[in-house]
């Protein structure tokens, strides 16, 4: 069994107002794999993972992470405050 892929990507699209369907179109995938590797249920593939974040300009690593992401509020901030 292959290990879970972490995703930030449905936090990017709805930042950056992209549907479901717009990004696959663009990637050349189907609106409901974009759905599945959202919520973690589907591993996308390498080639996959290169062209989303090419359609977003991002680096793949600020999408796709072994690792959990840690909450954005951290990253900027620092530690979670009380």
């Amino acid at each position: 069994m292959s290990e879970q892929v972490h995703n930030r990507l449905a936090m990017v699209r709805a930042e950056r107002k992209v549907s479901r369907q717009k990004l696959a179109e663009a990637v050349g995938a189907h609106y409901q794999t974009i759905g599945y590797i959202e919520r973690g249920q589907y591993n996308p593939s390498l080639d996959l993972a290169l062209k989303i974040a090419k359609f977003f300009g991002l680096p793949v690593e600020a999408l796709f992470s072994l690792e959990p992401f840690r909450p954005l509020t951290d990253e900027i901030y620092g530690r979670n405050r009380p």
